[in-house]
């Protein structure tokens, strides 16, 4: 790949602002000029939940002129994205096709697990040290105008993620109406978030020790400028943040802006950010805040090369995505020996069909994830498990997958034991999703299924392959396999009506164990 200039465009809560970077895929990407422009669209989204034409007009004269400079550095390819508070309006398709229209740039509004999912693809690239910290039990915290993302690592890997409705302007707006003197802010503040702080530990935390706290957001820069830290990587302890709090509580947010060179919003937004670190810290027992100098346009940059450019991973996302669908199916008590086994068969079966029906790599996760949670509803109740398991699907964010992946992904299981009633007949219920990703990843998980009715293991191996019109599936097994033959053929049936193709079970015996 020669090198690129590429352009992240931020659409955020409090501000529009524009990266411009060289990517090299072997020099890297580095950051050559950005800019930041202070606007809250979150103010009238979270207050009157849509956005004003002037909000709107005033978002287009800003993007026009970072047109311009893409012109002047001459950038081939640019992400715009938009979050919460374009997300929440009322009115956020209406915004992005009036911006689309008068500046002919094409944002889109991510879900807030692919936003989070982002901003972690930033950290990771940004972060060299990561592994060595996440090892040790740690969480990360991601405080946004409109909400707090935190997520949990064990092990190296992400595996509970849960977004809080309790982001900054939410706060500093829901207490702007109210009357009370100055020195209370900071407890009003403290017993508007406890709750739900104290909530997340008793649901998550559990047992866990978490060592450290790794700090992403907009309210990172603000808090490395009052602890006098200038740019870089660094950590602040539980000392260094109670120093923090005092300068806040004992200053005004035009007294914070002048002295430390913060921008006057995000001055009157860091007491609610401290607030909610120093209960997180109380919360979790955590020592330390890790303080990367990363932000939402690195993540951008991050997302973009890790789709476009070959072998750029510095980290297996994708099993990060998995580790958290096994976490919840372990919340859920699933039968994890049985649930692996089916996902090793759909996979196989997946993997032989794949290039003939141009299956795609998010098809596979999807799968994979569908196998991992196809029975998570029996917990709730086994008379009808196939529901209990969309519903808990369907109400559990997965960072990494967007709504309409997971939603899909809650349709798979859903089909997998019930009757899949033709697309004209369940089209509102689908919303946005893609029918024949639901029918086809339906039509091989049933087959994998089946191949442990009894959830006993009794494969060896298997091994599919497509030939001649048929899909033949080779099982090898040293037990009775009777049961799971003989219901193979009812769900060939539907497999071969969405693919064309007759699945075709060939059993072979071992002589022992």
């Amino acid at each position: 790949m020669a090198v690129k200039l590429f352009a992240a465009i931020y659409v955020g809560s409090s501000e529009v602002g524009m990266k411009i970077y060289e990517v090299n895929a072997k020099k890297g990407i580095r950051s050559i000029d950005s800019v930041k422009n202070i606007i809250e669209l979150g103010r009238d989204t979270y207050s009157k939940g849509y956005l004003s034409a002037e909000l709107i007009n005033e978002t287009c004269d800003i993007l026009n002129k970072f047109k311009k400079k893409m012109k002047e550095y001459r950038v081939t390819e640019y992400r715009a994205y938009a979050t919460s508070a374009v997300r929440e309006a009322q009115n956020a398709m209406m915004a992005v096709e009036a911006i689309r229209v008068k500046t002919d740039i094409r944002v889109e509004i991510l879900s807030n697990s692919e936003q989070r999912f982002i901003s972690y693809k930033g950290m990771v690239y940004r972060m060299d040290d990561l592994d060595g910290i996440i090892e040790k039990n740690a969480a990360l915290v991601d405080i946004g105008a409109g909400s707090i993302q935190i997520s949990l690592f064990d092990k190296k890997n992400m595996i509970v993620t849960q977004n809080i409705p309790i982001g900054t302007v939410r706060i500093r707006d829901y207490l702007a109406g109210m009357v009370f003197d100055a020195a209370s802010k900071e407890k009003i503040i403290e017993d508007f978030v406890e709750n739900d702080i104290v909530t997340f530990r008793n649901l998550y935390l559990n047992d866990k020790e978490i060592k450290s706290v790794i700090a992403i957001g907009e309210p990172v820069q603000s808090l490395q400028k009052l602890a006098g830290i200038k740019g870089e990587d660094s950590t602040i302890s539980r000392d260094d943040l109670d120093k923090i709090y005092d300068k806040i509580v004992n200053s005004t947010p035009e007294e914070l802006a002048v002295k430390y060179g913060i921008p006057y919003e995000r001055a009157t937004l860091i007491l609610a950010n401290v607030v909610i670190y120093k209960l997180f810290l109380n919360n979790s027992k955590a020592e330390k805040i890790y303080l990367p100098n990363v932000d939402f346009y690195d993540g951008i940059v991050a997302e973009y090369v890790n789709s476009s450019v070959r072998n750029s991973a510095v980290r297996n996302f994708e099993e990060d995505i998995i580790a958290s669908a096994n976490n919840l199916a372990k919340r859920y008590r699933c039968n994890r020996v049985h649930s692996a086994q089916i996902e090793a068969f759909a996979v196989k079966i997946f993997d032989a069909m794949a290039k003939i029906y141009d299956l795609t790599d998010i098809q596979r996760l999807q799968l994979r994830i569908a196998a991992i949670l196809h029975e998570c509803g029996n917990y709730i109740n086994m008379h009808d498990g196939a529901i209990n398991s969309y519903n808990i699907i369907a109400g559990t964010e997965m960072i990494g997958l967007s709504h309409r992946e997971r939603m899909e992904v809650a349709n798979i299981v859903k089909y997998t034991f019930r009757y899949l009633p033709p697309y004209n007949k369940i089209t509102s219920e689908l919303e946005t999703c893609n029918y024949i990703t639901i029918s086809e990843l339906a039509a091989i998980l049933r087959i994998a299924n089946i191949l442990d009715k009894s959830h006993r293991q009794k494969i060896r191996n298997v091994s599919a392959v497509v030939k001649a019109g048929k899909l033949i599936i080779t099982v090898n097994t040293f037990e009775d396999f009777t049961l799971e033959a003989g219901l193979f053929e009812s769900r060939a049936e539907f497999f071969e009506q969405v693919f064309g193709l007759v699945p075709q079970l060939k059993v072979k015996r071992s002589a022992e164990k």
